[in-house]
């Protein structure tokens, strides 16, 4: 009985603690444009291979003229392991008070490793602005005590549901910035990998400042930094930009 009383009183403590909240009508509308990867993948137990499936998150971003998005990024280690291309990527979102939108999508680049852990992947048809809003990635590394708030499909039983609930930290902040990752003290679980990071800029709009990363599903959540990757993603975009002129039905 004591034992349980421990486990109750230590369960309940970490409950007044999450510092997160679920997405509802009255959550930022930059939410939209964060959406669940799934993502099939082949590991090895024991000498031999195991079809298992990534549970991630991932952030659709605008294209250069914002019209609509066809682009969305996430972490590099939810595709680490995916390897048969005959099995698809699957990315859904959930824009509040509309119908899921369910779209394969394809890696185009990646940072290779965890010490650059990030992936950019294209959607199967581009998503016009009506539908949802991508986000523009911002273009600097943001200093230490910086504003953000957090968002993915945490796995936890709680709030995050097992993954099947939006979750995003609306107050946190950056405590300490390298080159390769921000550290913040942002409340994320596993699952939530590839979300978004976003800070809001003097006019009030929502910038994806980063990706989450790696954590300890307590004070502690890592992000890569745009800043990171940002040439790669406006190289793509540019390319992207330069065939829609010669066929102008995105696909």
């Amino acid at each position: 009985m004591l034992l349980m009383l421990i486990v109750f009183a230590a369960a309940s403590q970490a409950q007044s603690q999450d510092k997160r909240l679920q997405r509802d009508a009255a959550a930022p509308r930059w939410l939209d444009a964060v959406g669940k990867l799934e993502v099939p993948t082949i590991k090895y137990e024991q000498g031999r291979r195991k079809h298992h499936r990534e549970d991630c998150s991932a952030t659709l971003i605008a294209n250069r003229a914002g019209r609509y998005a066809d682009s969305i990024v996430t972490a590099w280690h939810c595709l680490e392991a995916y390897s048969d291309l005959s099995k698809p990527i699957v990315f859904t979102l959930q824009p509040w008070g509309k119908q899921p939108l369910i779209l394969t999508a394809r890696r185009l680049a990646d940072g290779g490793h965890i010490d650059a852990d990030w992936a950019i992947l294209r959607l199967e048809r581009a998503i016009p602005t009506s539908e949802v809003r991508g986000l523009r990635l911002g273009r600097s590394t943001l200093s230490e005590q910086a504003v953000l708030q957090m968002a993915g499909y945490s796995g936890d039983p709680g709030l995050g549901r097992n993954g099947g609930q939006l979750t995003y930290d609306p107050d946190c902040r950056v405590t300490t910035t390298t080159y390769r990752f921000v550290s913040t003290d942002c409340l994320a679980y596993k699952g939530a990998s590839g979300g978004a990071v976003v800070s809001m800029d003097n006019s009030g709009e929502a910038l994806l400042q980063g990706i989450i990363s790696q954590g300890d599903s307590d004070r502690l959540s890592i992000y890569v930094p745009t800043s990171r990757f940002i040439g790669e993603v406006n190289h793509l975009l540019a390319l992207r930009a330069s065939l829609l002129r010669e066929n102008p039905s995105p696909t």
